[in-house]
């Protein structure tokens, strides 16, 4: 990757016409913690898609990156992967900017985000546990069922035009201060910032092969995950493979 990316601006990822799947950048307070989040923006002409647009503390720099594409008002839908608060956490914030904005989340959360102090009614959809497709513009969204992977109620979400397939928290990588990158490079090397974390996170085996038949009948160009960096082309069947060769995970490896 270039040295020469501003980290906190975005980089588009796909661009075809009217049709693109944008990263929107980092926050430079934000690259010596380790744990660094990204969220996504797919624009079809003048409308978006927000993908986990991140907590609190993300917002100002998400906003301001949001409006280099589109306009906030022309937000159709934010799509969540789950629950957690670096997922979920500036809701409340999007709700205000993004007026026109419908919500999907799993059927498991709808309940809880009021505690976020947001009113969503007529503004939410459900997800059901066995996914659905999401209309937009010249492209359809998949939501893929990855429960367990790790929340319980959690879904991915595949773009049919551009190919990317934004992975939630699978493919999350946790680096040491002053290490960072967008895109992997060289996949070997990049196992050792993701493999503690899914070992930990995932629930089981079982799961994550269930995941892997669905992520099979795709065509994927792009692994976009929430965590850590982007697996662009080779690297796409590399991380699939090293998917498929975990053994102990979760349960398994923490009570072996």
């Amino acid at each position: 990757m270039s040295t020469r990316l501003k980290v906190h601006k975005p980089y588009t990822l796909y661009e075809d016409g009217d049709h693109k799947f944008i990263w929107l950048g980092l926050d430079e307070s934000e690259y010596e913690k380790g744990v660094l989040t990204n969220q996504y923006l797919i624009t079809d002409g003048n409308e978006g898609i927000l993908l986990d647009p991140g907590g609190y503390f993300v917002f100002e720099r998400v906003f301001q990156n949001v409006g280099e594409f589109i306009k906030p008002e022309n937000i159709k839908y934010i799509l969540f992967s789950h629950q957690d608060p670096d997922v979920i956490g500036s809701l409340n914030l999007w709700m205000d900017v993004a007026p026109n904005a419908t919500i999907y989340v799993s059927t498991l959360w709808e309940r809880f985000v009021p505690h976020l102090g947001v009113e969503v009614r007529g503004r939410i959809v459900d997800i059901p546990d066995e996914g659905t497709r999401i209309k937009f513009g010249s492209s359809e969204i998949i939501a893929v069922p990855a429960h367990f992977l790790h929340s319980p109620g959690n879904f991915h979400y595949y773009d049919v035009k551009s190919k990317v397939y934004f992975s939630g928290d699978l493919g999350a990588a946790v680096f040491p201060e002053d290490k960072w990158y967008l895109i992997v490079d060289n996949f070997e090397e990049h196992i050792k910032y993701m493999e503690a974390f899914h070992r930990r996170y995932l629930a089981n085996k079982k799961a994550l092969s269930r995941l892997l038949s669905e992520i099979e009948k795709l065509s994927i160009e792009v692994i976009a995950p929430q965590h850590g960096s982007i697996f662009v082309g080779e690297n796409v069947k590399k991380f699939i493979n090293w998917l498929k060769s975990l053994d102990r995970i979760g349960v398994d490896y923490l009570w072996p």
